[in-house]
């Protein structure tokens, strides 16, 4: 992992100051990484996005979804027809790190029954 972005500042996540720290908690963040999963087929409205990350609450989908438009990651948009109607979709960057997001999931997924084996082994040992 590089300690130096791109550009003329240098960005150290391992620095207490550095912003990207906070965007790298954010993007950690459970919904942020469902949500932009969500939103890798192509754009939806709020109630699809809603439906596909089970769970979520309403309250805070609509932050995650404001979170994520601020950094640039998702974009609204808004028709002007009767009834209104608002998409989700992702931005060029948003589309950039949902394909890093969608190498780990697709690790995380292939590599749950080892996970749950360490774990079930971890727990068994400490049982003792």
């Amino acid at each position: 992992m590089s300690a130096t972005g791109e550009g003329e500042h240098a960005y150290n996540p391992y620095s207490r100051s550095c912003p990207s720290r906070r965007l790298l908690r954010e993007l950690g963040e459970l919904w942020s990484v469902l949500v932009i999963g969500a939103l890798y087929e192509g754009p939806l409205r709020f109630t699809e996005i809603s439906r596909r990350v089970d769970g979520i609450s309403t309250k805070m989908l609509t932050q995650t979804l404001r979170a994520l438009e601020r950094d640039g990651l998702v974009r609204r948009e808004y028709y002007t027809e009767t009834p209104p109607r608002v998409t989700y979709e992702l931005t060029a960057l948003g589309r950039d790190l949902a394909d890093v997001m969608d190498a780990l999931e697709k690790w995380a997924v292939g590599h749950m029954d080892d996970v749950l084996a360490a774990r079930e082994a971890y727990d068994a040992e400490r049982a003792d």
